[in-house]
């Protein structure tokens, strides 16, 4: 890693979290890249202290100090998490081709950066793939032989993409209906439970009742059949899980992860092939899991809580 020098332009998004921001910033100042994009929301006007912290959080990024063309992207008012990512990304990729994207919870592995950088290179020209991921919710178990393997699941918790797949992103799910009334989801996903918890979130998404980005692109890349590269390995941690999230309010199984590095060089599949097995495992373990493990994931956070 010490011969290893980043070129890919890194953004980062961020809010009113100056704690976890400063230690992600930290990972990033250790890969000095040479672009840094940050995309940051505005205060809500009804929380208290919120514009002091949203501003104590921007300065964190007056401490870059390595040559870097630094661009900011800042709101002046609170946009929400739908609007505010979502145009922050389309910001990215109107000022870059490409780009390694981390928010402000997401805690890279230091080869995650040389990771994505390989696989963007990699995979540019090929519209099979739509994103890299950094995450790796397998819990240990290995896809294939190679580093990586293809999922059509989207994990965002630190991930690169290029502009010719973001062109894609369908914000307000305007094809949603059309290929809702045509039955795509259940032709797509053959588990009742899957079907389910997908249609629930697009229908949310598109009604306005959830106030998420990220549905949004998992509904684009499936539509368009796009697949994401997962490390064989976990190379993020998500240290955001607590009262202070939008989403990840509750401490679970997912939060604070380990990571370990990514081994180079590294080792290629064989095709642009969805592991199916890999896919099962997250369909079942956390799109839609059983009642028992629902039942015993509940046991597991009430004894966290109680360390």
């Amino acid at each position: 890693m010490s011969d290893f020098q980043l070129n890919t332009p890194v953004a980062l998004i961020i809010f009113n979290r100056p704690d976890t921001t400063a230690r992600v910033f930290k990972e990033i100042a250790k890969a000095r890249p040479p672009k840094l994009l940050v995309v940051a929301d505005g205060p809500r006007s009804n929380r208290l202290g919120e514009a002091e912290r949203c501003q104590q959080t921007r300065a964190i990024i007056e401490q870059v100090d390595w040559p870097c063309e630094v661009l900011t992207n800042f709101a002046d008012a609170n946009m929400g998490c739908k609007m505010r990512v979502s145009s922050g990304i389309d910001w990215i990729f109107e000022m870059v081709e490409e780009a390694i994207i981390l928010e402000d919870d997401c805690l890279p592995e230091p080869t995650f950066f040389r990771f994505c950088e390989e696989m963007l290179s990699r995979y540019r020209e090929d519209d099979r793939v739509s994103m890299v991921s950094g995450g790796n919710l397998q819990f240990g178990r290995q896809r294939g032989s190679a580093s990586y393997y293809f999922s059509r699941y989207t994990h965002i918790w630190g991930w690169a993409s290029w502009r010719r797949a973001w062109k894609h992103y369908d914000r307000d799910l305007t094809l949603w209906p059309k290929y809702r009334d045509e039955g795509w989801l259940e032709t797509t996903f053959s588990s009742k439970g899957e079907q389910a918890y997908w249609r629930n979130s697009f229908e949310a998404v598109h009604n306005g009742s959830l106030d998420t980005w990220d549905c949004s692109w998992t509904f684009t890349c499936l539509l368009k059949g796009m697949l994401q590269v997962a490390p064989n390995v976990n190379l993020i941690s998500n240290i955001g899980f607590g009262p202070e999230a939008t989403h990840t309010q509750v401490v679970g199984i997912h939060a604070n992860m380990a990571t370990e590095p990514m081994i180079f060089p590294l080792i290629h599949p064989d095709a642009v092939l969805q592991d199916c097995k890999g896919d099962q495992f997250i369909a079942d373990d956390q799109i839609a899991p059983s009642f028992a493990k629902r039942q015993w994931r509940r046991i597991k956070r009430h004894l966290l809580r109680m360390r």
